[in-house]
């Protein structure tokens, strides 16, 4: 069996998945074949490289931080990021929460971030490096139009792989996964709407044209893939884990009075969860 597990973005969200994986983690369901798109792959490394936990420890401790987020940091003309790169991508998995990269090196499964081309709007799927010290993989597949510049991969540049492929569950079976779990920061009755600011985000990326398209069709197409995905998940070929209510934590929620909340909420559903899980897997 090729078991893939596949995790949403969805920024501060993400939390919920990361109480979903430690309970994973805690359960031995390690996947062959890991593939996550913007925060999704930030967070989930910390999953494939078996530090428990590491997430909600930075998460409470820095995620509140000024250094970490905040329009100064957009405001700055060196950066124009919403996140300060530095902070959060360098200074804390290198230096105050580190991150065991010698485990990610010789972890045995594929490990995967979704980015979005900014020339084509199409995704592309990389393999995460092992010793990548600046994150730069991760931040192209986090790196939401306007809220971050594009970053340069190679000779390409790149935008939140949310953007062209939300839910990579069709990549996991294209490479061949016999069982594929896909956790959400969605509930399950979301319906993905027009963003605010749609229009002014659209003018924003005027100078790139297949990244305004994507942003026109982004609601369309994220609520075709649940639906697919739902009706997969009916024949049993998928295995869903979604948060019952994410308690109003929005994108850039830095409050671990809230964060802490829904990092529970994924603890809570995973272990309800984990019988219809497991008999899902030896199925």
């Amino acid at each position: 069996m090729k078991l893939g597990v596949v995790m949403e973005g969805g920024a501060s969200r993400t939390i919920f998945s990361c109480g979903v994986a430690d309970v994973l983690f805690d359960e031995k369901i390690m996947p062959d074949y890991f593939i996550g798109v913007s925060a999704g792959i930030a967070y989930g490394v910390s999953y494939v490289s078996g530090q428990r936990g590491r997430n909600a420890d930075f998460t409470e401790k820095y995620m509140n931080d000024k250094r970490y987020m905040g329009m100064r940091h957009w405001l700055n003309p060196k950066k124009r990021c919403y996140y300060n790169l530095a902070f959060a991508f360098d200074e804390v998995p290198n230096k105050l929460v580190p991150f065991d990269y010698d485990a990610l090196a010789n972890y045995p499964g594929e490990v995967i971030a979704v980015v979005t081309n900014v020339e084509t709007g199409q995704p592309e799927y990389k393999q995460i490096p092992p010793y990548e010290r600046l994150w730069e993989t991760a931040v192209a597949s986090c790196s939401l139009p306007v809220l971050f510049p594009p970053v340069k991969l190679g000779d390409n540049y790149y935008l939140d792989g949310g953007l062209s492929d939300s839910i990579p569950y069709k990549k996991a079976l294209e490479e061949g996964c016999d069982k594929v779990v896909v956790i959400l920061t969605r509930e399950r009755d979301y319906v993905k709407g027009e963003e605010k600011g749609a229009g002014l985000i659209q003018f924003l990326c005027r100078k790139y044209p297949k990244i305004v398209d994507c942003l026109k069709n982004r609601s369309r197409d994220y609520n075709q893939c649940c639906k697919e995905m739902f009706e997969l998940e009916r024949q049993g070929k998928l295995f869903v884990i979604a948060p019952r209510d994410t308690f109003g934590v929005g994108r850039t929620e830095g409050d671990w009075n809230l964060l802490g909340k829904l990092y529970q909420e994924g603890i809570d559903v995973a272990r309800a969860q984990m019988n219809a899980l497991k008999n899902y897997l030896n199925t």
